[in-house]
């Protein structure tokens, strides 16, 4: 069972966040308002990573307080027949590479939600695409939003519901073609001046054996990173992915993936501390945290 950590339980001295949402993709927050959220929860280094867009770096204001900000993204790619998400941290927004790749998957978006609306449509649930629109206000749609319109029309009683039986791995909203490959958007990180950072990989449910094969197909595409603490997980959990870490000779990250208020297992600035002898990526920024 993971432990209930709360942002007062971990030392705030240097309260590294390097992984959270804004309503730009599949979060509840604008901009403005993640970051004040993340300055009240004592994070003194905060990266906004949105799936597949920039867009919250457009006239975004000064951080508040002490709080630095880096500009990440995170990538939907795929590793042959698994979806995974690979952040981009300390990149350029503005950089070719990333308006290429944004670009990209916006395309890739909005055919992959056509193709969810008309799997949900073939089970009886009409006019999905239209609701999970409502939701994403313009931004990119993602399955959150399907999820939001299922709960809105009573067709699920919560999003957790909803990814169960309509959203999640192997059911209907499970769409995954679209995506640029792996190294594609390695590329487009890395030419933006950023990192590429594997995110929460024991999301993917990989054996051991299969997790490292992907580690190593990453680290050949020129990937660099990975989070080692994302959300709350078990000690053992972290150790072990810790241990993966060093062995791997990967740097090592951790986030909240942060997404709204009221999720305490993914709440800003609510995550362990890096295991020891892990090197932390964020010291290989341009503007390293002090």
């Amino acid at each position: 069972m993971c432990p209930e950590y709360s942002v007062s339980d971990l030392s705030i001295s240097s309260n590294i966040d390097l992984h959270s949402h804004t309503h730009c993709s599949d979060g509840a927050l604008s901009p403005a308002a993640l970051m004040a959220r993340a300055v009240d929860n004592g994070v003194t280094t905060l990266a906004i990573t949105d799936h597949d867009t920039v867009d919250a770096f457009d006239g975004l204001p000064a951080a508040p307080g002490s709080l630095q900000l880096v500009r990440g993204i995170e990538f939907s790619t795929t590793w042959g027949s698994v979806g995974i998400h690979v952040l981009g941290l300390d990149i350029d927004p503005g950089s070719p590479a990333i308006l290429e790749g944004v670009s990209h998957q916006a395309a890739a978006r909005e055919r992959r939600a056509e193709r969810i609306g008309a799997n949900l449509a073939k089970l009886g649930v009409e006019g999905a695409l239209e609701g999970a629109a409502h939701h994403a206000a313009g931004s990119n749609i993602g399955r959150p939003h399907f999820a939001r319109h299922l709960v809105d029309a009573g067709i699920t009683d919560s999003m957790e519901t909803a990814f169960k039986k309509y959203l999640g791995d192997g059911k209907a909203g499970d769409v995954r073609e679209s995506w640029a490959s792996m190294s594609q958007v390695v590329d487009w990180i890395r030419a933006a001046g950023g990192i590429a950072v594997l995110a929460h990989p024991l999301a993917y449910k990989l054996t051991r054996t299969r997790l490292k094969r992907l580690l190593n197909d990453f680290i050949e595409a020129g990937g660099e990173g990975m989070e080692v603490v994302s959300g709350q997980q078990n000690e053992q959990q972290t150790r072990s992915l810790g241990q993966l870490c060093r062995d791997m000779g990967l740097l090592g990250s951790r986030g909240s993936d942060f997404h709204a208020p009221g999720q305490g297992w993914k709440e800003l600035g609510a995550v362990a501390p890096m295991p020891e002898r892990v090197s932390p990526v964020w010291e290989r920024f341009r503007q390293p945290p002090a």
